[in-house]
């Protein structure tokens, strides 16, 4: 079974003229790979939680991003020799190359999720704690706010950069119906209520 760990707990702040924000960033480690999904955009912090795993930007074999926002990717010209991955496409230097379904040599299943961003995806991660969805801003909180995880709220829950509020429903509520638990852009990890 795969192994997850949150590297970095996501957060977002809004002062009075600017944004301060990074993403979950989360290490799987699936079938001898250590992957890393949306290393976001503080270096500092990156770079000190891959030291405590014992890791160097050299030891991750690939990177998986949820989606283009630009909070969410700056980091990954910290591995410039990793294979980068979205939804359907292994982007390898100038090479484009599509698949579908896991993430090539892992049971990582890849799962469209757009709403928020059109190309949005989300990675279904099967561990010995649980279905772990990492869902990137399907589901996301700004710091200090309150994390309200009842069902209704989590379907209707506003998004001011939403590209397609019908879509995003929808994509939460498919999460929300094979996930035990999820792992937000920003915020904290979260059991789902069956």
């Amino acid at each position: 079974m795969a192994e997850i760990k949150i590297l970095i707990e996501g957060y977002a702040k809004k002062t009075e003229n600017e944004w301060i924000a990074s993403p979950s960033t989360v290490l799987i480690k699936d079938n001898g790979l250590n992957i890393l999904v949306d290393p976001g955009s503080n270096k500092k912090l990156l770079l000190n939680a891959l030291v405590k795993e014992k890791l160097k930007p050299k030891d991750i074999d690939l990177i998986f991003l949820t989606h283009y926002h630009l909070d969410h990717i700056l980091n990954i010209r910290l591995f410039p020799d990793c294979d980068v991955l979205d939804g359907d496409t292994i982007n390898r230097d100038d090479k484009i190359l599509e698949y579908s379904g896991n993430i090539p040599k892992t049971s990582i299943k890849v799962i469209p999720t757009p709403g928020h961003a059109h190309e949005h995806a989300s990675l279904l991660v099967k561990t010995s704690k649980g279905d772990i969805v990492i869902a990137g801003d399907l589901f996301w909180w700004r710091t200090n706010e309150e994390q309200k995880t009842d069902y209704n709220i989590l379907v209707e829950r506003e998004d001011p950069y939403v590209k397609n509020k019908a879509e995003l429903e929808e994509s939460r509520k498919k999460i929300l119906e094979i996930a035990d638990y999820i792992i937000p852009g920003h915020g904290k990890m979260f059991k789902v209520k069956k």
